[in-house]
């Protein structure tokens, strides 16, 4: 079974968040289970200039963007055993971020075209399924049925899209479908791809691909109704039969707690590894050095989506408990300001880092021994099970990948592996604080036992990879 993943981004090589994550770790489970799996990304300035010296240039060609040719040319790497290839095009790709420029809809509709023209020139690689994730690869379907529904390398292809947030879907103006997209008029239509007088790239994929997925079984629930569904939950609901939710793994060799060299110390003692790495923690970020508080770390984009609201309305309130909190983000502005100011008025019990550190964000799951995720809505979430794998307990809202992984602990039969709560409501999210803070104040040793617990679930890739496999083996039955 050959399997083409087409991505804007793939850790090491580009990752701004779970997309990344995924693609960057998915594709070496599904090596190691007998799929030849290749990876088409673009080639991004910041790849240029750290791993020039391992590109293998394979060809160049010419792409067609609706009425105009572009020039891609065609670069490989392999990595943990993987074939990565790159597109490379310096005036779409050579850019100082991956996202939010003024012809994001150009740039990733070129993508999608030269991912396709691509296959072609990849010696002795015959492809069975292209796999295409978020809006940025959302025309491939729709160009595949459009462009190469002839073409004896093409019309066999079964294509799989997966849905990592539905919040992002590629909106542009009506100018884009003829200017860019390039497909023929009739598919600027209600039933393809026109969305309230504009173009909606991911409405592509959800008609035309084959198969859809999103990164959790309770979203991909949630986004067939009104409140999640982002004005698509029609036509999810009409694609029902061919949604499946599959719940994200993490990639273990990168969060190892025996290993993990950002560590303070290494896992080898779990009480004595939480303890020095919790005051490690608390003295980088200028904190008092305390065993018996209560550290709540937080790893997250600045985002309305995160549940920042619902923080700041009782920060005051939480803040007036036995705990410090360690926040490492960056994003809205309105965010970064608030989160200073309560840095600024509780210095000895707010931690604040406004950028992006892989090994902050390390420091903080090991060392802390809770972990806040208030979202008001999550896909999947993949920083409550890294947190997890540390020992550090996950408070949540129970929504979408957060409510698939975290089980409200039950403090008469000690079930469970978090703290949750229901509603988007602030002073819930203050009593699910509150229950996990008596618990652990109150009972060292139920705590080092929920401890222990959470570090012996599963998250690992292997069960995830296999529900793919399913799907790619359904796909290809006669």
């Amino acid at each position: 079974m050959n399997v083409v993943f087409v991505s804007a981004e793939a850790d090491p090589f580009a990752k701004t968040g779970g997309l990344g994550e995924v693609v960057g770790s998915l594709p070496s489970f599904l090596h190691k289970q007998g799929i030849d799996v290749r990876v088409i990304m673009p080639k991004y300035r910041t790849i240029s200039d750290c791993y020039k010296e391992e590109f293998r240039h394979l060809a160049h060609f010419d792409v067609q963007v609706a009425w105009r040719k572009q020039y891609c040319g065609l670069e490989e790497m392999v990595y943990q055993g993987v074939h990565y290839y790159f597109l490379d095009n310096e005036y779409y790709f050579s850019r100082p971020q991956v996202y939010g420029e003024y012809d994001d809809a150009e740039r990733f509709a070129f993508f999608s075209r030269a991912a396709l023209e691509s296959l072609i020139h990849i010696p002795g690689f015959k492809p069975d399924i292209i796999h295409c994730h978020d809006w940025h690869t959302a025309l491939i379907p729709l160009m595949l049925k459009e462009f190469y529904s002839r073409e004896p390398l093409y019309y066999p292809l079964k294509t799989v899209f997966t849905i990592h947030n539905l919040k992002y879907q590629g909106v542009f103006s009506k100018e884009v479908f003829s200017d860019i997209v390039g497909v023929r008029e009739e598919y600027f239509s209600e039933d393809a791809l026109e969305f309230h007088g504009a173009v909606n790239f991911m409405k592509a994929a959800l008609i035309y691909a084959d198969r859809i997925t999103t990164v959790s079984p309770t979203y991909a629930e949630e986004i067939q109704n009104p409140y999640y569904g982002e004005k698509l939950d029609g036509l999810l609901r009409k694609r029902s039969e061919a949604v499946t939710g599959i719940l994200n793994g993490i990639d273990y060799r990168a969060y190892d707690p025996q290993k993990d060299p950002y560590l303070a110390r290494p896992f080898d003692n779990l009480p004595l590894a939480k303890q020095e790495n919790k005051k490690h923690l608390q003295t980088i970020m200028g904190l008092p050095i305390r065993d018996d508080i209560a550290v709540l770390g937080m790893v997250s984009r600045l985002a309305e989506q995160k549940g920042l609201d619902l923080l700041a309305h009782v920060m005051d309130e939480i803040l007036a408990e036995e705990v410090q909190i360690i926040i490492l983000g960056t994003g809205e502005q309105r965010y970064e300001e608030m989160l200073r100011y309560f840095a600024l008025n509780y210095p000895e019990k707010v931690g604040l880092c406004l950028k992006f550190s892989d090994e902050m964000a390390h420091k903080i799951y090991a060392g802390a021994d809770m972990f806040l995720m208030p979202s008001r809505f999550e896909p999947c979430g993949i920083a409550q099970m890294i947190a997890m794998r540390f020992g550090t307990i996950p408070i949540v809202r129970e929504t979408g990948g957060l409510k698939d992984t975290v089980l409200p602990y039950n403090e008469i039969s000690c079930a469970g592996n978090g703290f949750t709560f229901v509603d988007f409501n602030a002073h819930e999210l203050l009593f699910a604080v509150q229950r996990a803070l008596r618990l652990f104040h109150s009972d060292k040793q139920v705590w080092a036992d929920l401890r222990q617990r959470v570090m012996e679930k599963d998250f690992s890739w292997e069960r995830s990879a296999n529900a793919y496999i399913e799907i790619y083996e359904a796909l290809l039955l006669p």
